[in-house]
This record gives structure tokens, sequence and C-alpha cells, in this order.
């Protein structure tokens, strides 16, 4: 989770009768993927990283720390374009359809595993039908959920099993283990049915979770979780727990975007300063998370000599609150005068020097469809407003906590925010920080959180579904919110099956409206993304998700 000018905005794509197309071959700087970074190749980059949550596996991974490493060793149908997120043709030679319901997806004949076995269209659908198999438990499972016979996946779908200790998947097991909207034509070609027209489907193929899989990964997927098979420009050569991931160049790659090093370590930090001062001394070649105490007139790029840059990328930041574990935050007007509590633009200018600006809806500016104010007054700070809404819901009994990473420099923000909310609503707050990332969201899916909870978005896919969809569907991976809206469902459902991009944004607006009234994602602030490197290296650039586009960075000694 990581601002060049407004104007910088992501590429919208409307739904056509033919989707994407390939665009003619060549390397990467054809694909239009390169950032200037030249065409030297060789020789070894150092960054920061940090701990995933769960072993290496596209589907099953919702967190920067191992989608990072994810997205520079996984090839899928669809390459986003570094500069704007736009889509490009990468595995996929094209994805067809005639009524954004029915795609047929046909593949490249060169693409290899690192294990040398060919990419085919059993690799996308055996990936994508163990992924949505609701036993196996993966995170990316929901995203496959616009497929038809989705359902027939799912351990009691209709919800008749009411006893909260009782193991779904035993008492009324999925239907089927393959989704009938899959079909594979050949080994170049698949077919995919979905049970209501998805008009940006093809969009989100670029998405980790819609990678493919070999036939290695079905014998023991936890094995290899720790050293994954991967179709990418990179391959893990060695994962070791709080200490760093390798990824070496994929001697099998025959695609369109291979990298420049030959090898990238993903050093891993659970102290940000830490990470920042072997940037400053040279230990490190690039680092992306820069200590708000740098931030100040430009300190971070004084010290690194003034190699950095920054730009506006799809993230956002928030406080997240789920009243069904905290039943203190039941009312959702005491939600609501937490939010009005909270003093955005002091925040924003003191914490982070006046770079991230205070957010005023749940979607980014970046992606086409972002509506401002969506929030209202819930988002303006008006601590006298706040207090009486809150004396009038009944005020706040107890202590307030503020859990966040403390892997990451969420600390002086959290105590800021908390200061607010004490000042305002006169009751007391506490930031309340985890080890690291992946134990924090250990502790958010096991619903052990109580009080607030930090919380920020990476845009995975370049569309305001992406800002909505993940977060506050009901079942969703992220919606650590128990958020269940049947308005919201049908509204996210209608504006999937808009065929007019104007008339899906609107839906998509009403559906984000909606999140005001309850208030369980309370938003901060939109983030900027930062990438400061050592002089060991060219070419560094942070793609529009936010994350330094590690593969096209040059060793210049």
């Amino acid at each position: 989770m990581r601002r060049v000018p407004r104007s910088m905005t992501v590429a919208a794509v409307s739904s056509l009768a033919v989707v994407l197309a390939a665009c003619g071959g060549g390397d990467g700087d054809d694909g239009g993927s390169s950032n200037g970074g030249g065409s030297a190749t060789g020789g070894e980059i150092i960054v920061n990283g940090c701990n995933p949550e769960n072993p290496l596996i596209p589907s099953n991974t919702a967190e920067t720390c191992g989608g990072n490493i994810i997205d520079v060793s996984t090839s899928k149908l669809v390459h986003y374009n570094v500069e704007d997120a736009a889509p490009e043709m990468d595995i996929a030679e094209s994805i067809e359809t005639e009524d954004n319901q029915n795609f047929t997806v046909t593949l490249k004949s060169d693409y290899m595993f690192s294990d040398g076995t060919p990419v085919t269209a059993n690799s996308f659908v055996d990936a994508w039908n163990y992924a949505a198999y609701a036993p196996n438990g993966y995170q990316g499972g929901y995203f496959f959920e616009p497929v038809a016979g989705f359902a027939d996946l799912q351990c009691d779908p209709e919800g008749t099993v009411t006893d909260e200790n009782a193991d779904p998947c035993e008492e009324v097991p999925p239907a089927a283990e393959e989704m009938s909207g899959l079909q594979v034509v050949d080994d170049q070609t698949f077919t995919i049915q979905t049970t209501e027209k998805v008009s940006n489907l093809p969009v989100r193929l670029g998405y980790a979770a819609f990678a493919p899989l070999p036939e290695v990964f079905f014998e023991d997927p936890e094995a290899f979780g720790q050293k994954p098979v991967t179709a990418g420009p990179y391959m893990v050569e060695e994962f070791t727990q709080n200490q760093q991931i390798v990824l070496v160049k994929n001697p099998e790659y025959s695609g369109e975007f291979p990298g420049n090093p030959d090898r990238i370590t993903f050093r891993i930090y659970t102290d940000e300063a830490a990470a920042f001062a072997d940037a400053q001394a040279g230990e490190i070649d690039v680092i992306d998370n820069i200590p708000t105490d740098n931030l100040i007139d430009d300190a971070w790029l004084d010290s690194l000599g003034g190699r950095g840059t920054e730009r506006e990328v799809g993230v956002i930041q928030m406080i997240g609150i789920n009243p069904e574990v905290d039943e203190s935050l039941e009312n959702p007007d005491v939600r609501k005068a937490i939010s009005m509590a909270i003093d955005r633009d002091t925040i924003t200018e003191q914490i982070f020097a006046g770079a991230s600006e205070p957010a005023t809806g749940w979607v980014s500016p970046v992606v086409d469809g972002y509506a401002a104010d969506q929030c209202g007054e819930a988002c303006v700070y008006d601590p006298e407003a706040a207090k009486a809404l809150l004396d009038e819901a009944g005020g706040y009994d107890g202590e307030l906590t503020l859990t966040y990473n403390g892997d990451a420099d969420h600390g002086p923000w959290t105590e800021a925010a908390c200061n607010s909310i004490r000042e305002a609503l006169e009751i007391e707050c506490t930031p309340s920080p985890t080890v690291d990332f992946a134990t924090f969201l250990t502790a958010l899916d096991g619903r052990e959180v109580t009080g607030m909870f930090r919380q920020g978005w990476q845009m995975d896919y370049p569309s305001i579904e992406n800002f909505l969809v993940p977060l506050y569907s009901e079942g969703a991976a992220s919606n650590y919110y128990d958020y269940a809206n049947p308005e919201f469902q049908q509204l996210t459902r209608d504006a999937a099956a808009a065929e007019d991009l104007d008339e899906a944004n609107s839906l998509y607006q009403q559906a984000e409206a909606l999140l005001a009234e309850d208030m369980r994602i309370i938003p901060l602030w939109y983030s900027t993304g930062r990438v400061g490197w050592s002089e060991r290296v060219d070419g560094v650039e942070i793609n529009a998700f936010g994350v330094p586009d590690y593969a096209n960075i040059t060793v210049s000694e």
C-alpha cells in the first residue's frame, strides 16, 4: 500500500465486441511497459520487503508483501502498463466477446513455466477451479464469483447451517469441483461464461488470482508455495522467512516483458526505519516505504542524494471497524462521530508533509468513475458536531484501540488520529501495533481485532469496481468489516453488467454512497507512491499501483 499531478488518470476500458487483442510482438520496450531504464541487463538489486502472510501461491495472496513477489515472477493473461495501468496482452493472444457474458481466450503458443512445462488452457482452468473450490479456503476464490457454476463450488450456498461452531463444508459440501462456465477447447483456447454480463472482465484478468498454475502445483500445493514454479520473467530461488526472498531470471521465459536484473533480493524488514537507514548507507538499492519523519521538506530525497521520485497511485488508507466483533461500536452514529473527529487536513499536512490528500470517499481519484465527496459530512472534521452526535448515540464507554501492523511506519499517524479522536470526543484512544503485517492480517482473518484497525487498499486492477466489490461485498476475502448490504450487492452486479461505461460508473457510485450510511470503513487519505534508490541503479519508476517496477531497473555498476 503506498503523486504526480491529478491529471494522471488510469485508463478507462469500455465494453466492446472484441475486448482485447494482441498488438505486435517485440520486447518489453515495444510492449509499452519499459520506463526509460535503458536496455542494460544483468547484475543484482536488493530491495526492501516484508513477510508474506501466506505461501507464494497467486490465488491465495491478497496482500502486498507476497503480492510484490508474485507480480514480478508470475505472468497472467493480461499485463498492466507501468505508466497508466492500461491492459496489454501477455499470455493471451486475444480475449474476445460479443455479449460481455461469453468470452473466448486464445493463448500464445510459446509460453513455458520455469520447470519447462507448457502453459496451456488447462493451466488456467484447473488453477481457477482450485481457487474457487471453497474447501481449499483460498483468499482469491472470491474473484471467480462472476463465473457460471461458482456457486456449486461453495459450501452451504443456501446458508442452511445455522450452528456457528459447525463446519459448513462438512455439513453441506460443494455440489461440484469445477465451474460449468469454464471449458477447455484445446491447448491454446478456453472459454469463460459468466452468470451475468461483466463488461470489465478482461481488465480483471491481469490480477494475480487469475494466474496459471503448472501441473506440479496440484501434487503438493503447500510445498509449491515455498518455491513456486512460475511463468513470469523471474522465479523464486530462495524463500527464507523473516530474512529474504530471492528471485532469479526464469530461463524458460519467452514473453514480451523480460526483466533487466539477473537477481532481485527482497530483504525482509520488520522496522521501516532500519530499512531506510540501510538505503541511506547503500546497503539496499531500492526502498518504497519512506518513514514519515523523513517527509518534511523532502528530507528523504536529500538524504538519498536526490535519488527518488513520487507519483499519485491507486492506493487509499482507511480505518476499519467490525461491529460484529466489537458490540461497543455497533451504533453507526458512533462510528460516524469517530470519523468526524479525525482531523485529516492537519494529519496529512503535519505527518505526510502535505503529500497525501484527505479522502472524501472510498475510491481513489486515479481510476475512471471516481466521484468526490461520496462520504459527505462524515469525512469532514467537525469536533463539535462529532461530540454532539456521539452524545445523541449514547456515548462510548471504555478505551478505543487502533490496531496496526508495526513493521511499517504507521505509528505517527495512528497516534495523531487517536489524539484527534481523544480531544474531540473525550474518550481514550490508544494505538496498538502488531509484530508485522502477516500477524496483523491473520488476526483480522480470525476476527480477533476489536476496536478500530488500520486498513489500506492498493488496487488489483484499474477499475472503480476494484475499490468496492472485493472489499465490501458479502463474503469477500478482504471484507474484514463483515459488511453485508443487499442493495450494494445488486448495484454492483448491475454496474458490472452495464454495457455503457458511464452507466456502470454511475451505478458503482451509487453503491459507494451506501457505505456512508454504515461507516464501518472510515476513509482517511489517498496515498502518494514514493521510491528512492542507490547510486548503483538507474531507471527506477513507480507503476500506477504504487509499486516500483523492479523488473525494468538497470544496474549501473
